[in-house]
C-alpha cells in the first residue's frame, strides 16, 4: 500500500498499525552537495528526530536509517531517542565501471572523494537468534552492499537494502518513509510527499496480519535446518589441564599450567616469590607440577 503525504504536518499514530520494519529515507542537504538530488525541502536532522516513530514502532522492532556520509553521529542519536539501540551499521560502497568519468561535486572540506553511504541499524526490544527464530533469520547476509552508482541526480538506492532487510526480519509489518514511486514494494507500506497517489486503508492493512500466516511469514523444517545458527556457549567450567587454558591469578597461576614442568628442569634452587601464591623452590617443577 502506499500513501501521500506532507511529512512535517502528517501524524504518523494515524496509521494506526505497529510495524515490524521501519525504513527511513531522509532527503538530506547532504546528497544536494554531493550527488545533484533536488527535494522540495531538505529535511535537518533535529527535523527527522521530531518524527514519531517511536509511536509506531512494535515492542520489537528494527529500524533502518539512511545518514549518507555526515549523519552518523546524528542518526545514532535519533535511534537512541526513539527508543532504539545502534546493532549494525551497513555500508552502500559505489563502483563506477559504467561512468569512469563521472564528476563529483567536492565539499570545501573533503580529503578525498566520497564513494559510499551508510544505512544504520537499530533495534527496539530484546531479540536473540538463539530463541526468537519466528522472527529473524541472523547470518544470513553481510554488511557491504556493492553496486553501480546512479546518475548523477537520482534518488535511488540499491534495491539490495530490501532484500537484505526482507531476508533479515520475518514480521511483515513494514514501512518505509520518505519512499517515491519507484520505492513502492508488496509487503511495504510506502509514505511520504513523493508519493503522487494513495490506497492506504488502516483497517484493510492491519487485517492483512490477523489471518494466516499472520504478523511474521512462517518459517518451513527446511528453512529452520538451513538458518544460521547461533555457536554453542563456552563451558568455562571446564579446564582443559593439558592446553595449559586456565590462567587466573594467585594460585591457579601458578599451579594450573599444565604440560610445561620440564621448563627450568635443573636451574640452580632459588625462590621466585608468590606468582603461584605459595613459594616455589624450584622454578619449573612447580610451574608444571601435573
Amino acid at each position: 500500500m502506499y500513501q501521500n503525504c506532507d511529512m512535517q504536518t502528517y501524524d504518523l499514530t494515524a496509521l494506526q498499525n505497529q510495524f515490524d520494519v521501519i525504513l527511513i529515507e531522509p532527503p538530506l542537504q547532504e546528497y544536494q552537495a554531493s550527488n545533484g538530488l533536488v527535494y522540495e525541502k531538505y529535511w535537518s536532522w533535529s527535523e527527522i528526530s521530531q518524527l514519531q516513530i517511536d509511536k509506531i514502532a512494535s515492542h520489537r522492532a528494527f529500524l533502518w536509517i539512511w545518514c549518507g556520509c555526515e549523519g552518523l553521529d546524528e542518526a545514532r542519536e535519533c535511534l537512541r531517542k526513539w527508543g532504539f539501540r545502534r546493532c549494525e551499521d551497513i555500508c552502500w560502497i559505489k563502483t563506477n565501471h559504467k561512468c569512469p568519468g563521472q564528476n563529483k561535486n567536492i565539499g570545501p572540506e573533503q580529503v578525498f572523494q566520497r564513494t559510499k553511504e551508510h544505512c544504520l541499524m537499530g533495534i527496539k526490544g530484546t531479540v536473540r537468534r538463539s530463541t526468537d527464530g519466528d522472527f529473524i533469520h541472523a547470518n544470513v547476509d553481510i554488511d557491504l552492499i556493492i553496486s553501480e552508482e546512479p546518475a548523477y541526480g537520482s534518488k535511488e538506492k540499491p534495491v539490495e537494502l530490501f532484500h537484505m532487510i526482507e531476508h533479515f526480519c520475518l514480521g511483515r509489518r513494514r514501512l518505509h518513509i520518505f519512499g517515491r514511486d519507484s520505492t513502492i514494494r508488496n509487503g511495504w507500506l510506502t509514505i511520504g510527499p513523493e508519493v503522487t497517489t494513495s490506497n492506504f486503508d488502516a483497517d484493510l492493512f492491519r487485517s492483512y496480519f490477523n489471518r494466516d500466516p499472520g504478523p511474521t511469514t512462517g518459517c518451513t523444517d527446511e528453512i529452520e535446518v538451513l538458518r544460521p545458527k547461533s555457536p554453542p556457549p563456552k563451558n568455562t567450567d571446564n579446564v582443559d589441564n593439558n592446553s595449559g587454558n586456565t590462567r587466573g591469578r594467585g594460585f591457579s597461576r601458578g599451579f594450573m599450567r599444565g604440560g610445561r614442568g620440564g621448563r627450568g628442569t635443573g636451574r640452580p634452587p632459588h625462590t621466585t616469590g608468590n606468582r603461584g601464591g605459595f613459594q616455589a623452590n624450584n622454578r619449573g617443577n612447580f610451574r608444571g607440577g601435573y
